[in-house]
């Protein structure tokens, strides 16, 4: 995805759906200018970029898929999918599912559809039950990498050595601790040793 096509579509989408670009980012319960022209490039010349939870939140306002989204970035009008491993929450727990440094494999995978990506090892998850709200509920399709680099603040899926995934935010890391903060309404902080997490992939996207 390059930075105009991004722009491209937030645009497509806002003139399809009868709204400007400050209309629809107000419908979508953000600031009016979140997606002025003017906010596109900042004064020294780099390119800004919307931020992942602004287009789920507009994707949401105006009732459109990330295959909607995609298909109205390029000038031909036709989102470019392909198929990558996809499985329940439930599931992942297996240990059978995923080898040491957080990829799939085994054949108990399934498949789902995504817009091609210049990751080719991102894989699906999709959220069971209630455990995720507010921030993900019960079907939403979270697309994780292995190869994406984590930061503070990002929300990623953490294999812990005494078995299991969880999805987490990450809060702090240091070379002996891992410091999560949990997806769930509460939102309490939990600290591990870093020897007790085998790895964690970065949630890169969700689709709700």
């Amino acid at each position: 995805m390059k930075h105009e096509d991004i722009w491209r579509g937030i645009d497509r989408l806002a003139e399809s759906r009868g709204m400007s670009v400050s209309g629809m980012a107000r419908k979508a319960g953000l600031d009016p200018t979140t997606f002025n022209r003017s906010k596109r490039v900042a004064a020294d010349g780099k390119r800004r970029w919307p931020t992942t939870e602004s287009l789920a939140k507009i994707l949401r306002a105006a009732d459109a898929t990330l295959g909607d989204f995609v298909a109205l970035m390029h000038d031909g009008g036709h989102a470019v999918a392909y198929t990558i491993p996809a499985v329940d929450a439930g599931e992942a727990a297996d240990p059978d599912m995923f080898d040491e440094d957080g990829f799939p494999m085994g054949i108990n995978w399934g498949k789902v559809e995504f817009p091609a990506s210049n990751d080719p090892d991102v894989f699906g998850l999709f959220v069971e039950g209630e455990s995720c709200e507010p921030v993900y509920r019960d079907g939403d399709l979270l697309i994780v990498s292995p190869h994406a680099s984590v930061r503070r603040g990002d929300r990623v899926l953490a294999k812990r050595r005494t078995g299991g995934v969880v999805i987490r935010q990450l809060v702090r890391q240091t070379a002996h601790r891992i410091e999560f903060a949990t997806v769930a309404g509460d939102f309490e902080d939990e600290t591990v040793m870093a020897q007790d997490v085998l790895w964690m992939s970065r949630i890169v996207w969700a689709q709700q």
